[in-house]
């Protein structure tokens, strides 16, 4: 194995599945589902990859008060054959990092499939149910899917001059290396990105759960979902002007720029102090 590659322990693993999530996403959605696997099935780190040549190391990110570093992080979830990939998305050789990670999950684990967890901004309420969609390596694993209403029909090109993102880019080495795999991703409201989104992850890993045969009861996340829309009316009956500005997106109207800004900062806010 490549000596970027560094093996803290060889768990017993078959043929598993491979759910990779990445730490900068919107509304975390990445970090909460990966951590919600490990911890509910007991997963344990087995492997890492070293992050000199991928990660600029001139400098440390601190967040109310703690050191963050980069992370790129296996953890096997033998009971149910499933190994768990969180990583800081890489700043450079995206191609090396993505090969590192394929080179884990196809020599080591041998997996029979991979799923990424993305998420994107989107100008919806959160009061609307979210969308959940994916994009597939291949026709056969699109009809494979078909019964989880996952696909929009959606076509889209990275235009010229544009680079893909983490996650397509993903699912072409993927792709290159034989490896069936998907892009999972739901739509974040823009002033839920700094905060959580419960019913996002919810979504996910009930999807998850399902496909992989978990046997998740996700009742934690709708006590979290519905404390979350709690708050979210608190602060609607105690600013009207929130609650007119929601009220536009709940009937499909367009915000003007200072509207989004206000509605954002603060739900936000809010969120984030009540979370605290």
């Amino acid at each position: 194995m490549n000596e970027k590659v560094h093996f803290l322990t060889r768990p017993e693993l078959h043929t598993p599945t491979m759910v990779v999530g990445w730490t900068m996403d919107a509304g975390r959605l990445g970090r909460r589902v990966t951590d919600y696997l490990v911890r509910k099935l007991g997963g344990q780190a087995f492997c890492e990859i070293e992050p000199a040549d991928f990660f600029p190391l001139n400098g440390v990110a601190i967040v109310n008060d703690i050191v963050f570093f980069p992370e790129s992080r296996f953890y096997a979830c033998p009971e149910k054959d499933l190994v768990v990939f969180l990583s800081t998305p890489p700043s450079y050789e995206w191609y090396q990092f993505l090969s590192l990670i394929l080179d884990v999950a196809q020599d080591y684990c041998h997996v029979r499939e991979i799923y990424t967890v993305g998420s994107m901004i989107a100008m919806g309420a959160h009061t609307a149910r979210r969308q959940f969609f994916s994009t597939m390596g291949s026709p056969e694993l699109k009809m494979e899917l078909s019964r989880y209403d996952l696909t929009r029909e959606t076509d889209f090109e990275t235009p010229p001059g544009g680079r893909p993102t983490l996650n397509s880019f993903f699912l072409w080495v993927a792709k290159r290396r034989g490896i069936p795999s998907a892009n999972l991703w739901i739509p974040i409201p823009f002033y839920l990105v700094s905060a959580d989104d419960p019913e996002a992850y919810r979504g996910v890993l009930d999807f998850l759960s399902d496909r992989l045969n978990l046997g998740f009861d996700l009742a934690d996340l709708d006590e979290q979902a519905g404390l979350q829309n709690e708050r979210i009316d608190h602060i609607r009956a105690a600013q009207p002007e929130i609650d007119s500005i929601i009220g536009k997106l709940e009937r499909g109207l367009r915000l003007s720029e200072g509207e989004g800004e206000k509605l954002a900062k603060e739900v936000g806010d809010f969120l984030r102090e009540a979370g605290d």
